[in-house]
């Protein structure tokens, strides 16, 4: 008799499937990323002097761009929060996983530039890439600046600490902005070697085989696995009791 796992395996072999990230991740991403999204609009349109003006994006939610951006911003820093506090085992498995470091990640890095036209990556073992994990760590920190200042910012109204504050969150968005907008080209499937991964994050997070063996082929043969070494188990046990 085969275990529901088991079965679930069967129905994901027979759609040649499998799903990379759950429903709650892949929703706590969407509010993460839609929300930091609208925070640089709003801050790139103030940072370059259109304050006066109403961005497009302040002329859709019928309020100023200082205002749209500070709450917005109360917003990530919340979410940012709650994933913490019920996100627990999901946080510890991405610091563990971003903090990885393998013999062969170099060798990865350096042939990556061209890896993302011809689809050829080197094999690693990690749930990351080794140019997942720079970016996580580096955007990461980036955030955390960004949201701590923006933060203080909030709460104070002039003096020196809010001027430090400033040129902080103001570097902060100069970092930020290049990596995300990268992420987003990486993560879109816009270059030949990412073709499909989008599917990782949207429409009910399941992405082709082909591309999980690519990308991630440590990660994926580790979840084929997984129900097998299941399945023995509950075998054994049952012949254990009798």
């Amino acid at each position: 008799m085969t275990t529901e796992r088991g079965r679930r395996r069967s129905v994901a072999a027979t759609s040649a499937r499998v799903e990379r990230y759950n429903r709650r991740t892949r929703w706590f991403h969407a509010g993460i990323y839609i929300t930091v999204l609208i925070l640089l609009a709003t801050g790139w349109w103030l940072t370059l002097g259109h304050e006066g003006q109403p961005s497009p994006l302040a002329w859709i939610f019928r309020t100023p761009d200082t205002v749209l951006h500070t709450n917005t911003g109360w917003v990530v820093a919340i979410l940012s929060l709650v994933g913490l506090a019920f996100g627990a085992r999901a946080v510890r498995v991405f610091v563990r996983e971003t903090l990885r470091v393998d013999r062969s990640d170099g060798r990865w890095l350096v042939r990556w530039p061209r890896a993302v036209f011809t689809g050829r990556f080197d094999r690693h073992e990690g749930h990351f890439d080794p140019g997942q994990r720079v970016l996580n760590v580096a955007l990461t920190l980036g955030l955390v600046v960004l949201i701590g200042s923006g933060v203080g910012m909030a709460w104070l109204h002039g003096g020196p600490a809010f001027v430090v504050l400033v040129r902080l969150h103001t570097w902060a968005t100069y970092a930020v902005t290049p990596l995300i907008l990268g992420h987003i080209v990486v993560a879109a499937g816009i270059l030949p070697g990412y073709r499909g991964v989008w599917r990782s994050m949207h429409l009910g997070g399941r992405l082709d085989v082909s591309v999980a063996r690519r990308l991630w082929p440590g990660w994926y043969e580790r979840q084929e696995a997984a129900p097998d070494k299941q399945d023995e188990q509950a075998t054994r046990a049952r012949g254990a009791h009798r």
